[in-house]
């Protein structure tokens, strides 16, 4: 089992994905975050189906830091429901997952 998560979140524009991204990063709950704009979403919302272009970013953490992580995502994120969908990964190098936990290790420790 792999201590890390793989968390995918829409955001609105490319803009606000970046800064709640860089935000992540410099708080130290996730060790990267990947941007991939021009995403298409098509759902339903409050009884109809909407259209929007979004922006999916794949952020990466450790699996103890998901509270943390899905915590302060939700007090950036400015939708009313963000997408907060976590992935368990069959399989992560051992190499990258050194370097994703070393990097969500708060300073303090």
């Amino acid at each position: 089992m792999s201590a890390v998560r793989l968390i995918l979140c829409t955001f609105p524009d490319e803009a606000t994905a970046a800064r709640v991204g860089q935000r992540l990063v410099e708080e130290r709950l996730a060790a990267c975050v990947n941007l991939l704009p021009n995403a298409r979403s098509i759902y339903r919302w409050q009884g109809s189906v909407e259209t929007a272009h979004e922006v999916l970013a794949l952020i990466k953490t450790a699996a103890e830091r998901l509270p943390d992580l899905e915590q302060r995502l939700l007090a950036l994120h400015p939708y009313e429901v963000p997408e907060i969908l976590v992935l368990e990964p069959a399989h992560v190098s051992s190499a990258y997952q050194s370097w994703l936990l070393e990097s969500v290790v708060s300073e303090q420790k």
